[in-house]
């Protein structure tokens, strides 16, 4: 006897198809499983990935394993590394330095927290700062914080050899990070592939999970006066968040890059994650994502 909700879904799907059988039969069309009548998506983007999130079974791939540059989905693996450390306490304050705001302006004012000199910012915060606003600036201080030697450049440096050491242990063979935040000095690339198993990797863990499916954030900070100041709510770039279940996880664009996602989703009980790299535009972004969510809910439920 099947019990239990899956039970019951097959049960209705097996009285479904018999009907659909039996029309089929009586009207001498040929009939067909459900597995053959679902249509695989067609989407703009040049590499998608989508995966049955508790067992990692592929659902869907396109180019998978072709390396794309990765733009800002690269503070997924900031973040991971951030988290991974040991005895850390997300209440420690972090001083935002004038190397940050150097940065910022060298790289042309790239998408930012709007974390100023002086400002003294717990690491919970950094995080929220970098995944909701998508904030270099946040990105910078965290690599800076967890990075290891006597100067900014060489804390960063060695921050960004922990992501790729950290890329390696997780099986990510088309992967390589030059940057903390996806600004690529030649050499950041990823595949949607290793994205997805970061991502899987990353949502393991609470912190990151309630950080990523966070729509809006505000923030309050000490100031180098030792006042408190409010930087204002940041808003998630991921404009698909509650939508059929999405709970995460990063967007990423910029002029080659063009539009990326890395997402998860969950609904009744089925999970999806995946990636899109080199969508054309963030509405195209957004409808490939749609049609993979959907493909892989049919695809396991």
């Amino acid at each position: 006897m099947i019990t239990g909700i899956k039970g019951t879904r097959r049960i209705r799907r097996a009285t479904a198809v018999a009907v659909t059988s039996g029309a089929l039969l009586a009207t001498g069309a040929l009939t067909a499983t459900p597995a053959q009548a679902l249509t695989t998506p067609t989407i703009t983007a040049k590499s998608g990935y989508l995966m049955n999130s508790a067992t990692g079974a592929t659902l869907y791939k396109k180019y998978e394993n072709t390396h794309r540059l990765t733009a800002s989905t690269t503070k997924i693996m900031t973040a991971k590394v951030v988290l991974s450390q040991s005895n850390l306490n997300l209440d420690t304050k972090v001083t935002i330095k004038k190397a940050i705001s150097d940065y910022m302006v060298s790289k042309g004012y790239p998408s930012s927290a709007h974390l100023i000199v002086g400002d003294q910012v717990t690491v919970r915060q950094l995080l929220y700062g970098m995944m909701l606003p998508s904030g270099c600036d946040a990105a910078m201080a965290l690599a800076d914080k967890f990075g290891s030697g006597t100067t900014v450049s060489a804390r960063v440096k060695s921050f960004i050899s922990k992501m790729n050491a950290t890329a390696t242990n997780l099986g990510m063979t088309n992967t390589h990070f030059d940057s903390f935040d996806g600004i690529s000095n030649g050499s950041n690339y990823s595949s949607v592939k290793d994205l997805t198993l970061l991502a899987r990797s990353a949502m393991k863990s609470t912190t990151f999970k309630t950080v990523v499916k966070t729509k809006s954030y505000t923030a309050k900070t000490i100031t180098s006066s030792g006042s408190t100041r409010t930087m204002g709510t940041w808003t998630n770039t991921n404009t698909l968040l509650g939508w059929n279940g999405v709970l995460g996880v990063k967007t990423g664009s910029g002029t080659d890059a063009k539009y990326c996602l890395v997402f998860a989703a969950t609904l009744n009980g089925e999970s999806v994650m995946g990636a899109v790299m080199t969508a054309p535009s963030a509405t195209d972004r957004t409808s490939d994502v749609k049609k993979l969510v959907n493909y892989g809910y049919a695809r396991i439920s």
